[in-house]
Formats: C-alpha cells, structure tokens, sequence
C-alpha cells in the first residue's frame, strides 16, 4: 500500500490544477523516473537525450541548482 500523499509537501497544484511533485516527494521515492519531472532532485539522470539537456538548460535559466541531490526544474 502506498502511503497517504501531503498536499504541500509532497505535492501542490499549479495553476492549470495539475498534480506537481515536490523534489520531497522524489527523494522520498528515491530514483528519476525519467518523466522530466519539474522538480527532479536527480539531474533528470534517467530523462532521455536530447530532453535531458533541454531540462537542465531550462533549469538554469529559471535560476534553479543543477547538481544532483538539489532541486532541479514532474509534475
């Protein structure tokens, strides 16, 4: 069974209502998923070229951190 998610802290909803997964919650799970989640706390380690370098490009100019173990830009 899956634990019980924590809007806020696991999770928010941006203003289209998606579901957006805080780097919390990916640290939690513990591994990229490789879906190029906008908080992907693992350099999109499992995302796909030429995406990958899309993302980290894009991550950069947003001001966020590029090394692993910070947050990055999955919702």
């Amino acid at each position: 069974m899956h634990p019980k998610l924590i809007e806020g802290v696991d999770y928010y909803l941006n203003e289209q209502g998606y579901i957006v997964f805080t780097a919390a919650f990916h640290l939690k799970r513990g591994h990229c998923c490789g879906n190029g989640c906008k908080h992907c706390p693992f350099a999109y380690e499992k995302v796909p070229e030429p995406r990958r370098s899309q993302l980290l490009k894009a991550g950069k100019t947003r001001g966020e951190a590029s090394s692993e173990g910070e947050n990055q830009a999955c919702g």
